[in-house]
Formats: structure tokens, C-alpha cells, sequence
């Protein structure tokens, strides 16, 4: 009964915020969910750039090593080439974050109402947060494609030219829009979908397993340190650190499929699990963990990064918790099936 009062309480504050004209609760969702990934895709994007050169095996990199490669880029981009891919990157993230955790959040609340027996556990995370990341793949895929284009360019300038440095036998993309419609143009939208197979093969675990993760190790902080800023931090790295690492491999097809059509190579890949198997074959079971090390580098502060800031935009925004936000969906389901309960 007090359970049912308190989601009645709930349900009146919102109730009074959308008469006054406040934003509803998932606009705000949405809004906290593009600002984290926003903030945190920028904070690790050279190491994101250096990341993908590896995956694919860029020539000018497979023997360079981490400190090599930044060095690299530096002599031949300037410090602006670590950067090469982040607006198309930028331009992926907030959308595809904004609808990751907007609709972890609606299939969370869905699940609760559907299968009220199934609990509010580890399994309800896990559940939620795959198929929130199957949705955000399937709206947002092209431009992940664009940004790994853009990042395997290594140099795109005119006056690398003069260098020697610049391969015409390689397609050259000019920004997001030319790099989408040469895209377009010569392979229609199945161009712009390369590669989401072993996308959406990994998203699923990845994701589900990120915010299991995340709530587990939550769930077992004091109550007075919930809303510890550092906790958060060490929450998410955790769980960012043991998801990537299980579902690595698949990234690593993703991102090969995805730059094929750059490479001089002949070689021809019908699907993921074909690539899979190929790329074991003739470069070794190693490079599908190639860039692993950095992909820790990178994950641990962006992950922490993306759950932290959106933790604490939520708490900006006065976002309900979770909780409270369960208890108000409970009490519409109740008054919807029991009108007479409200005269």
C-alpha cells in the first residue's frame, strides 16, 4: 500500500511538470544519454584513432607499436590527426548513446510491466541493455561506418601529396556527407550497412553485458557511497573492461569488413563468420585481439566516462530513479485496467 502511495506521489510530480511545461522524461533520457556519449567518445578519441589503424592493419602501422604510431601521426597529421574520424565519430555517438540509454531505460520499464515475476535482478540488465544495443546499432550504423573510413585515412591533405605520402590507389574522402554519398553511390545502402552483421553479433553481448555489469558492482556499493562521482568511475571501467574483452573479436571483423573496400587486396568476404574464420587463417588467431591493449586504455576511461556522466545528467535533469519511475508505470497500469478505482 505505502509502495503504491509513493508511485501515486511520483506519478503527481510528473504530472504537475508536464502541465508547466517541463520536459518530459524521455526527452531528458535521450538528453543525458547524447551529452555522456558525447563527452566520453571525445576523451579517448586518439586512442580510438591508433586503435583502428591497428585493427586494420594499416602497413604504415603493424610494427610501429602504441608510442610508434603516436609519433606517426604527429609527423605526418599533426596533433590534429589524432582527431581524423571524430566529428563523423562525434556525430555517431550522441545519437546512438541518446537512443542506447533512452531505450535501456523504456525496455527496462517494459519488461517490468510485461513479466512483473521476472525481477528487477541482473538478468532484467542484461536482457534491457541488449536490445537497447541492437536498436542503437541498427539507427546509427552508417555513420559508424563513415568515422572508421575516416580514421583509416592516414593522411587526406593536399600538401601530404607533395610528400610522397599520399596513395591515389585508395579511395579519399573529404568529410562525413562526401564519404556517405561516394559510399552511397557506388554501393547503394548495402554499402552503408557493411559490416553491421558482426556489429549487431557483438552489440548484443557487449552491451548487455556493459550494464550488467555496471548494476551488478552498483548494487553491491554502501548506500552512502552510491552517489560517489569515483565509485561510478571504478563501476564503469570495471564492467566496460570485462564486456570489450569478451566480445573483441567480433569488433575486430566489424572494422576489417568495414575498410575492405579501401584495401588493394583481392580478397573477397561473404559474411562475419567467413571473415572470422579467414582472418585466423592467414594473419593468426592474434590479430583478433590486435589493439586489445589500447582498447583497455580506451574503454576503461570511456565507459567510467559515459556511465558517470549520464548518472550525474540524470541527477541534473531531476530524473526520476529508476524505482520511482517503475512505481509510476505500476500505478498508470493499475488505474488504466481499474478505472473506478479513481472516482
Amino acid at each position: 500500500m505505502a509502495e503504491e502511495r509513493g508511485g501515486e506521489v511520483a506519478a503527481a510530480a510528473v504530472e504537475d511538470e508536464g502541465r508547466g511545461g517541463g520536459i518530459p522524461l524521455i526527452v531528458k533520457e535521450l538528453l543525458a544519454g547524447g551529452v555522456a556519449g558525447g563527452i566520453a567518445k571525445t576523451s579517448v578519441a586518439p586512442l580510438e584513432r591508433v586503435k583502428i589503424l591497428f585493427q586494420t592493419r594499416r602497413a604504415e602501422f603493424r610494427s610501429v607499436g602504441l608510442l610508434g604510431s603516436f609519433q606517426k601521426i604527429v609527423q605526418t597529421e599533426g596533433l590534429l590527426g589524432f582527431y581524423r574520424g571524430n566529428g563523423a565519430s562525434v556525430a555517431r555517438i550522441v545519437p546512438y548513446a541518446a537512443l542506447h540509454y533512452m531505450a535501456y531505460e523504456q525496455y527496462r520499464r517494459w519488461i517490468i510491466l510485461s513479466f512483473p515475476d521476472i525481477g528487477k535482478g541482473p538478468v532484467l540488465d542484461l536482457v534491457a541493455g541488449s536490445i537497447a544495443g541492437g536498436t542503437s546499432v541498427i539507427f546509427t550504423y552508417p555513420l559508424d561506418l563513415v568515422r572508421t573510413k575516416l580514421a583509416y585515412q592516414v593522411v587526406g591533405q593536399s600538401r601530404f601529396k607533395n610528400r610522397g605520402l599520399y596513395h591515389s590507389s585508395e579511395q579519399v574522402y573529404q568529410g562525413i556527407l562526401d564519404c556517405i554519398i561516394k559510399i552511397y553511390q557506388k554501393n547503394g545502402l548495402r554499402g552503408l550497412y557493411r559490416g553491421v552483421g558482426p556489429s549487431l553479433y557483438g552489440i548484443f553481448p557487449y552491451s548487455g553485458l556493459k550494464f550488467y555489469f555496471y548494476e551488478e558492482l552498483k548494487r553491491h556499493v554502501p548506500e552512502d557511497h552510491k552517489k560517489d562521482v569515483t565509485v561510478k568511475l571504478a563501476c564503469g571501467s570495471v564492467a566496460g573492461l570485462l564486456g570489450q574483452t569478451i566480445t573483441y573479436p567480433l569488433d575486430v571483423v566489424r572494422r576489417q569488413m568495414q575498410v575492405q573496400a579501401l584495401s588493394t587486396s583481392n580478397e573477397v568476404r561473404k559474411g562475419t563468420f567467413e571473415s572470422l574464420e579467414m582472418i585466423v587463417q592467414t594473419q593468426g588467431w592474434r590479430q583478433l585481439f590486435s589493439g586489445l591493449s589500447i582498447n583497455f586504455l580506451k574503454v576503461v576511461p570511456s565507459v567510467a566516462i559515459g556511465f558517470t556522466v549520464y548518472d550525474v545528467m540524470k541527477s541534473w535533469l531531476k530524473v526520476p530513479s529508476r524505482e520511482e519511475v517503475a512505481a509510476i508505470s505500476v500505478v498508470t497500469e493499475n488505474k488504466s485496467n481499474h478505472p473506478s478505482s479513481l472516482h
